[in-house]
């Protein structure tokens, strides 16, 4: 792995193979025994190259279905490559409205299982799970399961866990979108502070405002290509031709 890099992807890709079934009824069953589901291909992720800087805080922009959230995924473990490789320094966590999380469990239950996963014994957990709780405004709602959450409840709890338990690469999915205004400003705040200083950070949004704000590179994605990677106001500027 390159010296200073936090994320380094070579030659990845990822293609999703998506069964039609009209198999759904009785009738169809038996009309159609010799004629089985079809099956189509879904290139959500062409070969790219992908790297991001210690430290760096990359935007990721381009319209629903460009392959944004398949990117993060793969760069977080969440999905496997069908080519290439991906060295991670340090560890991660994807904040994507609870993805990574299990909705069978309760946020109590998801606190301590997304921690250790970061690398923190049980007793580390126990002096930060008030402030995690309390921080992502869920005091109510601890010991229920997360799959009643809603998306703003899922999307307060995985960045409370973040930026408390202290994950080295930080994947923030529309973060500052969700939930109440008072919660967005609060999550900024956090955001901005010390507490992820040095933190490696790759934002997926819609609001170029906040990308403009910060992000020192930015990915411009479209079809599932990676179509430029680099200045920030180069990539809005492409975003905003792609969206008239």
């Amino acid at each position: 792995m390159s010296p200073g890099l936090a994320i380094e992807a070579k030659n990845i890709s990822k293609t999703f193979h998506i069964t039609e079934d009209s198999h759904n009824t009785i009738k169809h069953r038996l009309f159609n025994l010799f004629n089985p589901p079809r099956a189509s291909k879904v290139e959500a992720l062409k070969t790219m190259d992908f790297e991001v800087k210690q430290g760096e805080c990359v935007g990721l922009i381009g319209r629903n279905g460009c392959g944004k959230s398949t990117l993060t995924k793969i760069l977080a473990g969440v999905y496997p490559t069908d080519t290439g490789t991906i060295n991670i320094k340090g560890s991660t966590l994807l904040m994507n409205l609870g993805v990574g999380m299990s909705h069978e469990l309760t946020a109590r239950e998801n606190v301590y299982v997304s921690a250790s996963v970061l690398g923190m014994k049980i007793k580390e957990i126990d002096a930060i799970f008030d402030r995690i709780i309390e921080f992502a405004e869920l005091e109510e709602s601890v010991d229920r399961k997360i799959k009643f959450f809603s998306s703003g409840m899922l999307a307060r709890l995985g960045f409370s866990i973040a930026v408390n338990a202290g994950a080295d690469i930080m994947f923030l999915d529309e973060i500052f979108a969700v939930g109440d205004v008072k919660f967005q400003e609060k999550a900024i705040k956090v955001f901005e502070s010390s507490w992820i200083e040095g933190k490696t950070v790759i934002l997926v949004s819609h609001t170029m405002t906040t990308i403009k704000k910060y992000c020192t590179r930015t990915a411009f994605m479209k079809h599932g290509r990676l179509e430029f990677y680099g200045d920030t106001e180069k990539a809005i500027e492409l975003y905003m031709e792609d969206n008239h």
